[in-house]
């Protein structure tokens, strides 16, 4: 997939319309999940915003708005627009909006199907509702950056992965599609307040499981997933560059064994804890004495659970990775391409990302405003 989809087909979203509150990080993701999707994502821009264009990602298939929200007359095209839709998000902080004249009261009393997406990290409510915090703060509360790096060590952040975008964005798409099919049985819209501090909770529900199962212990780099089993771990190779070995269960185990010659010792204590460290250097030794590429040669097509660890720009040229599209380039910037996938319906990038304000009158047009 080279560029925008030539034959338009009808995409699962199709004929929904989004007010984005433009913003940093959850919400523009969301928003691009939406648009990918088919809804017609309007964004409101604050008049003056530096434009970045074709590098704007995460603004493809979206429309935008120039809007001065404490400006009288941009202030009611803004409650006119909500009033016209069917999603509506935000990404500021709590009473920010109310202060505006755009919080979902009103909002709600015009439009009482809307659905009111507030995405936040600490949430609408509790002591550190309106404190400011980024991604790595969220998570530290959560248990779950606590639980990432080697022992004794800071833990390392995660990128924004984790919080921002998994217990966030991905949280905050599925509470706003949820509230939109309540709001077609019933009528009814709501709030959808989605924290990151509550997703990034239910993400953790697994390892919570894990724990409660006496399967995890609470000391980092002391468990199945977390980089102490050898078997679970990645490992440098002789030419610098890394692999990434993921044979948990027992079949795979023996694949893996079996392709790199291991002793008895190894292939029969697979899950012994306190061998863990001797095992792993064992494994550090012989990944360390051939190049990548004549790992990735022995294992390829087995079931060893053994992949390279691909930068993000090597990703693109993965064998599988190409072969199924998933990366496209868009005027000369590379991307990931829509997902999920679906059987009866396409997704796919509707139109480049907007220029700041460049959509007003078609907008206003679209959805009988003015």
């Amino acid at each position: 997939m080279e560029n925008l989809h030539p034959k338009m087909p009808i995409r699962p979203l199709e004929g929904i319309r989004v007010v984005e509150f433009a913003g940093l990080g959850p919400v523009p993701f969301c928003g691009m999940l939406l648009a990918d999707l088919g809804a017609d994502v309007v964004r409101i821009d604050r008049p003056g915003t530096k434009p970045q264009g074709a590098s704007d990602i995460q603004g493809r298939g979206k429309r935008s708005i120039a809007l001065n929200l404490k400006d009288p007359q941009d202030n009611l095209t803004a409650r006119e627009l909500m009033q016209a839709a069917d999603i509506v998000m935000e990404g500021l902080r709590p009473k920010v909006m109310e202060r505006l004249g755009l919080g979902p009261l009103p909002a709600m009393k015009a439009n009482p199907k809307l659905i009111y997406g507030r995405m936040t990290g600490w949430g609408q409510d509790g002591p550190l509702a309106e404190q400011a915090g980024h991604d790595i703060n969220y998570i530290a509360i959560t248990g779950a950056l606590a639980a990432i790096g080697a022992a004794n060590t800071p833990p390392p952040p995660p990128l924004n992965l984790l919080g921002d975008y998994g217990g966030g964005a991905l949280y905050l798409a599925m509470g706003l599609l949820a509230g939109l099919h309540h709001a077609g049985k019933t009528g009814q819209g709501q709030v959808i307040d989605a924290a990151i501090v509550d997703g990034t909770l239910s993400l953790m529900t697994p390892i919570h499981w894990l724990k409660q199962s006496k399967m995890w212990v609470n000391e980092r780099n002391s468990n199945l997933l977390d980089g102490a089993a050898h078997f679970y771990s990645t490992y440098v190779c002789a030419d610098g560059k890394y692999i990434a070995v993921g044979a948990i269960e027992s079949k795979f185990y023996e694949i893996l064994c079996n392709k790199l010659e291991l002793g008895d010792d190894l292939r029969q204590q697979q899950y012994e804890k306190e061998k863990w460290p001797v095992f792993k250097s064992v494994l550090s030794g012989i990944f360390a004495s051939q190049p990548l590429s004549h790992w990735v040669k022995l294992f390829e097509a087995t079931d060893a659970c053994v992949a390279p660890v691909e930068d993000m720009l090597c990703a693109a040229d993965h064998p599988h990775i190409k072969a199924r599209g998933s990366m496209l380039t868009l005027d000369d910037v590379l991307q990931p391409a829509p997902a999920p996938r679906f059987s009866n319906t396409a997704s796919y990038i509707a139109s480049k990302p907007p220029a700041i304000d460049g959509d007003r009158k078609q907008i206003l047009h679209d959805w009988g405003i003015g």
